[in-house]
């Protein structure tokens, strides 16, 4: 949490403000956040006396309390991102050092954390890191102990329990974070059912040395590396059970890519050919173009309409032409939350433009044979489409914020994607019947929107790293993780709900029972991603797609039996 903080911080400050940005210190022990800190323009405070004033970030390791007034009396303005597990640290080692007690912190003598926490113990703090350390110790007539936040729990249990016996007289302050004691507990626990663990993290990063120690101790090979390009494939491929866990600096998409890396090494050759051919309809966006056209054939069932196979190609072609170069539109943000991706499309980049090229002008020729008003209305919504990352105003209209096009409206891309979706798979095919909105109509278009809602919403969340760093206000940025996740569930259960309904009140066929079906589906996703139940890796990904294989499968079935 106080990593995640700290980044947050620094790029909401980076994105948003003007001037001169710094962080005292590195931020994390992180390189690649580091390095794209730097893209940022945010660079690293060594000597305020050398450097332009402006805004001065603490990092999430904190400072010293002189160090904070120095910046402040050199015309800095400070923003604290130190992790609120430290300040805790910080706060009682100051309310004790006030009162006279000798302060002993057990941690590592040169770490950031603790150099900071000694400037609050007034010159009465010592760092310990052993039991031997404890005989170096000057006579204290009262002191308090406290942990390095990021402490191995067992070194600490034990220097404490020793302590308790030699210093009766010592207050013992268990101040490790619990992130850290649960992660360092559940990667013991996972180390004794595997042949190895693969640790990501930097190499200056404490936490995640002490992970790594931790795998050590369990007797089974251990691989500390900060890049999938470190992995030892030569080591790896014997092992039938790989561990990955990963230190609290390290960002998403690097962990993302060194699983997906592990996820690619299959051992049988159907397997690698099933994961191949899996990768290549995801990365290519082909599956969720199929999903489209298979969405508007269960959609056209769903309202008693025929369903026509001109709709269900001008769905998947729209669908495909539009995420593909959305992808080549938005590639900024495509480097960080699908590393995979962004370098699919760099090495393919002709043939990729060319079929979304093809696939427009198809869906566009399908739209005609449908009507001419399919025919404009779908050269609309493909122009928004396009146009979401133009600049559309003359100058910034602001409305609480600045907003020069689509893209600048907070969450916008969650909610056009599912209108545009609805539109294509549901309204188009009944305006190539009929031009006169009906009430069936509104209900499938509305019940569609909100299943790609659902969908897009979830990758927003996996996504939000990367989405941050480009400044991209998605839907979970704006509410956060947790709201957007109950969003998702209440929006899940009124579709529920309504479709029970549906038949009854003549707004759509009986096929809705079996669309529950579909909703129960997308509730389980969500409900996987909530309780970490699987790894956002190629396959995760798969299964969310095929939720609109699922439903034409359904409606299908539904359709034979009918």
């Amino acid at each position: 949490m106080g990593v995640r903080r700290a980044v947050e911080i620094v790029l909401d400050a980076a994105n948003s403000q003007d001037g001169p940005i710094y962080t005292v210190g590195p931020l994390i022990h992180n390189p690649q956040v580091l390095e794209i800190l730097e893209e940022k323009g945010v660079c690293i405070l060594d000597d305020p006396s050398e450097a332009e004033p402006g805004r001065a970030i603490i990092r999430a390791h904190g400072v010293p309390a002189q160090t904070k007034q120095a910046l402040v009396d050199a015309g800095f303005r400070i923003i604290d991102a130190t992790c609120p597990r430290v300040v805790k640290v910080q706060t009682i080692i100051a309310r004790y050092a006030r009162q006279g007690y000798g302060v002993v912190i057990v941690g590592d003598r040169n770490h950031a954390e603790v150099l900071g926490l000694l400037g609050y113990a007034e010159g009465r703090g010592h760092v310990i890191s052993g039991v031997d350390d404890l005989a170096k110790l000057p006579p204290f007539e009262r002191a308090i102990v406290v942990a390095q936040t990021t402490q191995d729990g067992r070194l600490f249990d034990g220097l404490a329990r020793t302590i308790e016996k030699r210093f009766p007289h010592f207050k013992v302050f268990n101040t490790i974070c619990d992130s850290t004691h649960r992660r360092q507990a559940e990667v013991r626990e996972m180390a004794r059912s595997v042949d190895a663990v693969v640790v990501v993290g930097g190499r200056n990063s404490g936490n995640t040395q002490r992970l790594t120690e931790v795998v050590r101790q369990e007797g089974i090979p251990v691989f500390h590396i900060e890049s999938e390009e470190e992995l030892n494939r030569d080591a790896i491929d014997p092992l039938e059970a790989i561990g990955i866990t990963a230190g609290a600096s390290t960002p998403n998409w690097v962990i993302k890519k060194v699983y997906r890396t592990l996820e690619s090494l299959q051992k049988r050759r159907w397997r690698q050919m099933v994961f191949r051919i899996q990768r290549w309809l995801l990365l290519s966006n082909l599956y969720l173009a199929l999903g489209a056209g298979c969405f508007s054939y269960a959609c056209a069932l769903l309202s008693g309409i025929r369903a026509k196979l001109p709709s269900a190609l001008m769905a998947s072609c729209y669908v495909l032409s539009m995420h593909i170069l959305n992808n080549f539109i938005g590639k900024e943000a495509v480097r960080y939350n699908d590393p995979d991706r962004a370098h699919f499309y760099e090495s393919n980049r002709v043939i990729l433009l060319t079929l979304a090229t093809l696939s427009g002008a198809v869906g566009l020729f399908m739209a005609f044979s449908l009507g001419l008003v399919p025919f404009f209305v779908l050269c609309i919504i493909s122009l928004l489409g396009l146009s979401y990352k133009v600049k559309l105003l003359p100058g910034p209209l602001k409305i609480g914020r600045k907003i020069e096009g689509l893209s600048d409206i907070p969450g916008s891309k969650t909610v056009l994607i599912a209108m545009a979706w609805g539109v294509v798979t549901v309204v188009l095919p009944h305006l190539s019947i009929s031009l006169q909105m009906t009430t069936t109509m509104i209900f499938v278009s509305l019940w569609a929107s909100v299943m790609v809602f659902v969908r897009t919403a979830f990758f927003d969340i996996l996504d939000m790293q990367g989405d941050r760093i480009v400044g991209q206000e998605s839907l979970p940025i704006v509410l956060g993780e947790r709201k957007t996740l109950r969003l998702l569930k209440h929006l899940l259960v009124i579709s529920l709900a309504i479709l029970l309904f549906a038949p009854v009140m003549h707004l759509s066929t009986t096929l809705a029972y079996g669309m529950t079906l579909s909703v129960f589906y997308m509730a389980g996703v969500v409900q996987a991603l909530e309780r970490d139940w699987m790894v956002a890796g190629f396959r995760f990904e798969f299964w969310v797609e095929t939720i609109f294989v699922f439903t034409a499968g359904v409606s299908l079935v539904w359709r034979l039996l009918a």
